[in-house]
C-alpha cells in the first residue's frame, strides 16, 4: 500500500503549494502554473524509490521501509513548510545566523513553515503505519528522520544552495538521502 503514503505527500503538497497563493505570487516565490518540473519530483522522491527497491532485491528487510517512509516523509515536510512559511506575515530568519531574510530566501525558515512541515512529516508517517508500511513501534523514528532531513534541507539552503555550490534539486535529494540514512540508524 506504499501508494498510499505517495498519494499523501502529493496531497499535502499539493494543498500546501496553492495555500495563500495569491500571496506568493505577490512576493514572486509562487510555483510556476504548470507545475513542478521532473527533475524536483525526482529529486523528492528517488531516495524512497532505491529505498523500496532495496527492500524488494535484499531479502525484504523492513529497515528499508522504514527508510523509505523517511524519506517520503522527508519530501512532504520540507515543501509544506517551504510553501506555508511563504504566507507567514513574519519574515523568516536565515537558519544559520538567525538574521531576518525575506521569504522565499534559501535556508529561511518560519514558525508557521516549521509547524507545518512537522505536521506534513507526521502526517505521511501515520499513512504509512495505518496501510501497513512501518510497524507503528517505528512512527517516532520516521517522523524524527523526516524531522531532521528538514532541517538539513534548510541547513544546505542556507549554505550550499545560496553559495550556488549546489542547486535546490540537489538540496532536496540530500535531505532524503538523510532522512533515509537517520532512519536506518534510528530502526
Amino acid at each position: 500500500m506504499a501508494i498510499l503514503a505517495l498519494l499523501s505527500v502529493f496531497v499535502l503538497t499539493w494543498l500546501a503549494t496553492r495555500f495563500g497563493y495569491q500571496r506568493k505570487q505577490r512576493l514572486g516565490t509562487a510555483e510556476k502554473r504548470e507545475g513542478r518540473q521532473a527533475s524536483q519530483v525526482l529529486a523528492n522522491l528517488a531516495t524512497a524509490t532505491i529505498c523500496a527497491l532495496f527492500y524488494r532485491f535484499f531479502h525484504a528487510n523492513p529497515v528499508w521501509l522504514v527508510a523509505m517512509a523517511a524519506a517520503l516523509a522527508e519530501a512532504a515536510a520540507d515543501t509544506v513548510s517551504s510553501e506555508l512559511g511563504q504566507t507567514s506575515q513574519r519574515e523568516p530568519r536565515l537558519i544559520t545566523t538567525w538574521d531576518h531574510v525575506p521569504a522565499g530566501t534559501d535556508g529561511g525558515i518560519s514558525r508557521r513553515g516549521t509547524a507545518g512541515g512537522v505536521m506534513a512529516a507526521a502526517i505521511v508517517g501515520a499513512v504509512c503505519v495505518l496501510s501497513g508500511i512501518v510497524p507503528a513501534r517505528q512512527f517516532t523514528v520516521v517522523w524524527a528522520a523526516a524531522v531532521i532531513g528538514m532541517m538539513t534541507d534548510s541547513l544546505l539552503g542556507a549554505s550550499l544552495e545560496r553559495s550556488r555550490i549546489l542547486n535546490n534539486d540537489a538540496v532536496n535529494f540530500a535531505s532524503t538521502v538523510v532522512a533515509a540514512g537517520v532512519a536506518i540508524l534510528l530502526a
